[in-house]
């Protein structure tokens, strides 16, 4: 343990306190004053014996013993001799002072104009500097110094020159710590020492962690250095590049970009990702494939409405109002865009609908669609799927490919200027697969509500809300749509339109607007109803309007030549003038026979071009029990007519058919029009009635029409198309028919002509069709002139609902 020399004595001295320095014994120290108190106190000291107590003023964060809150400053401190004192001429005062002892105040007090302290002022000294550990001691905080000295100005090696020639410990700890310290409370703790080896372990310790600090500081300065330099260096060279690109006439691309996609209101996730892509553009060589790939992939991207909408016409009557004007009937469609306003108005979050409209051609699929998005103030874009075989062609390709572009969807969305357009997918059901893809694979994320929100297009590779988008896809049939796409899509069927709608489609939509197209007006050129209802029974045979307003445009171009030539004043086409305007009627009326037959039986059926009649006759033969099955039939009708051949064999003791005769007879039915196609199960109480009529000899109905599938248990099954069916059998003069009791359900969506007109009766079981449709053999002259006794009580119009009580049982 080394020995000490202590001296300790108690003075009363002025007090000056410093700011953002420390005073230290053995030092020279000099500082600006200009506070009236520390003036008084300089003064004080310089009239006597010019000694005064320098002490700091204490920080708030440094834990350290304090007065009162009066008097902020440490309580250790340095007493100091003023070596001189020099007037600045703006008022302050600097001091020369040279520290000469540490001193630890026992009181702070005021004495009129300044301020004073009780001080108890302590020297110790280490006798022969301390021994060999006060060397070590030496050697240590000189090693340290000159290891900090390294992250010093060069004004350092000075400063290591002059601790050289301190030999004692204590001492060269106050200087390292005055001239090497940087912040105040490590300054305060040194000074806060007194005993010289412990001074000097503080110190070192200060020291190491001050080496530390300097040392990263070091290192990260040099990091920002390399950077700014690599960064100018870069500057340059982009400067250099930027006039280069000037003169080649190629210049402010990559600015141009810049700006677009910070003027547009791009999401986070898309704006980061042409930035990144114009970063790659200015890097890129000017005229290289990988800078017209990025330029083309910038212009595409920057052309698609990320966040733009249409606000949507959410005025029922109003869309009504539009919906009617350009469409007659059509009213499934109609009534479920105005439950979608309904909708939209209370819960305008609703994202777009996905409907598939399925019927033939030319009912109105596809200029609906348009219709809608002008009823709603949508943008309307259509997109045509016929003889689509690429998944491609629905998701683009990847940017990488020659010639790669976005798929249709994005490209609609492109084409709208809106996110929230109609998009019509027309014809979806004539898509193709080959091995490029499925493109109705590809379908499965656009129309589902659920995934589309986060569509990826191959091109794009950026993730597009399209939930917000209408989609109308349109189809002849469903046969081609696979499951998983039907599923996604709101089904709306769209039936045949009748001669009724026609005619009113005709007059009202059809005649203005060829009249328009021809420079021809009502005042002009009249044509009468009865002239457009010759058109549509013997002109058009077809499910929508399309022939129909060719024949109405060839009467306008003839009438339009008819008032040129003849110098008209106007034309006027009733019935009689179409054959002489469109030649000899092209289509065959379809009417019932002239009398009642055996083995004949009017049956009906659904085509895509409408409901038609369709007759079925039977010739039993002597044979061997052959079944002969003719008229271009399909597999289910061949079936049907098996199944008709087995109910008549168990019910043949009931009507006197012999039971033998599926061994003695050949049964041979035939469809007419044998090079149209047939097919269906809808025909079997059609087959069943004339098998037993030509077996039994009685006659059928001519006035009767029949539909229905046939059990092996005679019961009679519903069918579809019952609409058109009874149309056809309208047109054709029957007066009564016979339908599945099941179908009774449909009677509401039968044409109003059909329904008043005709007698439907509903059948449950066989019996009941035979029952209304056979003649007996006895009454078959009566009833071939006209006295159909057993249907006189029904009125055209009425359904029968009697039921033989034998039948129930």
């Amino acid at each position: 343990m080394p020995s000490y020399i202590e001296k300790a004595e108690q003075i009363n001295l002025p007090v000056i306190p410093l700011r953002g320095t420390v005073a230290f014994p053995s030092i020279a120290i000099n500082f600006e004053i200009s506070d009236e108190t520390d003036l008084a106190a300089a003064k004080i000291a310089g009239s006597g014996s010019s000694l005064v107590f320098l002490t700091a003023y204490s920080e708030l964060s440094q834990k350290r013993k304090r007065t009162t809150d009066e008097f902020p400053f440490y309580t250790v401190g340095t007493v100091a001799k003023i070596k001189q004192l020099l007037r600045a001429p703006e008022g302050s005062t600097r001091i020369i002072a040279e520290g000469l002892a540490r001193a630890t105040v026992i009181k702070y007090d005021f004495a009129e104009d300044h301020i004073e302290a009780d001080l108890i002022c302590k020297n110790i000294f280490l006798p022969g500097h301390g021994g060999v550990r006060g060397e070590a001691c030496i050697h240590e905080m000189m090693s340290a110094l000159e290891r900090n000295a390294r992250f010093l100005p060069s004004s350092s090696e000075e400063m290591i020159n002059a601790a050289r020639f301190y030999d004692d410990p204590g001492q060269l700890a106050d200087f390292i710590a005055a001239n090497i310290l940087v912040r105040n409370n490590d300054k305060q703790a040194v000074l806060e020492c007194f005993d010289p080896l412990r001074r000097c372990e503080i110190l070192l310790e200060i020291l190491q962690e001050e080496a530390t600090i300097l040392e990263t500081e070091a290192k990260i300065r040099h990091k920002v250095n390399s950077r700014m330099n690599r960064h100018q260096r870069e500057y340059y060279l982009r400067e250099q590049i930027k006039v280069i690109q000037e003169e080649l006439g190629d210049a402010g691309d990559v600015e141009e970009f810049t700006r677009r996609i910070k003027e547009s209101d791009l999401p986070k996730e898309v704006e980061a990702k042409l930035l990144k892509e114009t970063d790659r553009l200015s890097k890129a060589p000017f005229g290289s494939a990988e800078a017209t790939v990025i330029a083309n992939y910038l212009d595409i991207c920057l052309d698609i409405p990320w966040t733009k909408t249409s606000k949507d016409k959410l005025n029922f009557s109003a869309v009504m109002k539009t919906l009617d004007a350009d469409h007659y009937g059509l009213e499934k469609v109609k009534e479920r865009i105005v439950e979608y306003i309904a909708a939209k108005q209370l819960s305008p979050e609703l994202k777009g609908q996905i409907l598939c409209l399925v019927g033939p051609p030319g009912v109105g699929k596809t200029s609906i669609g348009a219709s809608i998005a002008r009823a709603m103030n949508r943008k309307y874009v259509r997109i045509s799927l016929g003889g689509v075989r690429d998944e491609a062609d629905i998701r683009g390709h990847r940017k990488t490919y020659i010639g790669a572009m976005p798929g249709r969807i994005i490209t609609a969305v492109t084409q709208a200027g809106v996110k929230n357009p109609l998009i019509l997918l027309d014809e979806i059901d004539k898509m193709t697969r080959d091995t490029h893809g499925d493109p109705t694979s590809a379908l499965l994320e656009v129309l589902d509500g659920e995934q589309n929100k986060t569509f990826r297009d191959h091109f794009v590779e950026l993730p597009y809300d399209l939930s917000d988008c209408m989609f109308i896809a349109t189809a002849n049939n469903l046969l081609g749509v696979p499951r998983p796409l039907l599923d996604r899509m709101e089904i709306i069927e769209l039936s045949i339109y009748t001669k009724r709608e026609k005619l009113a489609i005709a007059t009202s939509h059809l005649l203005p607007k060829q009249l328009k197209r021809h420079g021809l007006s009502k005042k002009t050129l009249k044509i009468t109803d009865e002239a457009l209802i010759e058109v549509i029974d013997y002109y058009t045979h077809e499910a929508g309007v399309r022939n129909l307003e060719r024949s109405i445009a060839t009467l306008c171009r003839k009438a339009g030549k008819k008032l040129l030539a003849e110098e008209a004043k106007k034309v006027v086409i009733d019935q009689k003038d179409i054959a002489s305007y469109l030649g000899a009627r092209k289509i065959l009326p379809e009417l019932i026979d002239a009398e009642d037959e055996v083995g004949c039986v009017n049956g009906l059926a659904y085509t895509e071009l409408g409901g038609s009649m369709l007759k079925v006759e039977v010739a039993v033969l002597e044979g061997t029990g052959k079944i002969e099955t003719t008229g271009s039939l399909g597999d289910v009708m061949k079936e049907s007519a098996q199944i008709a051949v087995s109910l008549v064999r168990s019910v043949a003791t009931e009507y006197g058919i012999p039971t033998d005769f599926y061994k003695t007879k050949d049964i041979h039915i035939h469809f007419p029009e044998g090079a149209v196609p047939k097919d269906g199960p809808s025909a079997g109480v059609t087959m069943t009635t004339a098998i037993i009529s030509a077996l039994t000899g009685r006659p059928v109905r001519r006035d009767v029409a029949m539909t229905g599938e046939i059990s092996l248990r005679g019961n009679v099954l519903a069918i579809g198309g019952l609409k058109e069916k009874t149309m056809a059998a309208y047109n054709a003069g029957v007066k009564t028919v016979l339908i599945p009791n099941d179908n009774l359900r449909d009677m509401e969506e039968l044409d109003p002509l059909a329904r008043e007109n005709l007698i439907f009766v509903p059948c449950k079981k066989i019996k009941e069709v035979l029952d209304q449709a056979l003649l007996p053999v006895q009454k078959a002259e009566k009833e071939s002139r006209g006295e159909h006794s057993s249907l006189a009580a029904f009125m055209p119009g009425s359904v029968q609902t009697h039921i033989n009580a034998k039948t129930d049982a």
